[in-house]
């Protein structure tokens, strides 16, 4: 069992327990297909990626980037419904998606995953929106580094978008 495997298993006995206990769960849960949901999480990462423009366009540039994590994000959930997976944990939902791709049930380039995983090599952190994210919500900048940083996102977000779209919807 590769590691990949081995985080989604966690993952879902981690919300079987929770459930089990009456609480609200915190990994994966397994059930059948959403279609409806799926559509619904793509409608979200395309209001996502327009918020990139508009707080850009009124001064609240940080927030861009929280609305380009979002985006990437609400692409994964979308592929994840698709597939019968309700998440409510990144890590499991970036799990989730290296796992599918390793099966070979989704063909989603990598950089959309390596831009929302969590990485400790500091070369990762410049290019990650991940990274940028928590440094915007959490620093005291309020404003992007430069117009470059907010165009990057509105592609990357773009693409995966485009992906998740032919993913889900084929």
């Amino acid at each position: 069992m590769t590691q990949v495997e081995k985080k989604v298993e966690w993952c879902l006995r981690k919300a079987k327990k929770e459930l089990e206990q009456g609480k609200k769960h915190r990994g994966l849960v397994k059930e059948k297909p959403d279609f409806e949901a799926a559509r619904k999480h793509i409608e979200k990462a395309e209001h996502n990626l327009r918020a990139i423009s508009y707080f850009n366009a009124g001064g609240y540039s940080d927030w861009s980037m929280s609305a380009g994590f979002y985006c990437i994000y609400h692409c994964f959930l979308a592929i994840g419904q698709k597939f019968g997976y309700e998440s409510r944990n990144q890590e499991c939902t970036i799990a989730l998606m290296q796992s599918l791709k390793e099966e070979g049930k989704i063909e989603i380039d990598d950089k959309f995953i390596e831009a929302v995983a969590i990485y400790e090599e500091p070369a990762r952190h410049e290019s990650n929106v991940i990274e940028k994210r928590e440094f915007y919500t959490y620093g005291t900048k309020v404003s992007a580094e430069n117009e470059k940083e907010i165009q990057e996102n509105i592609a990357l977000c773009g693409e995966c978008l485009d992906q998740t779209r032919r993913i889900v919807l084929s």
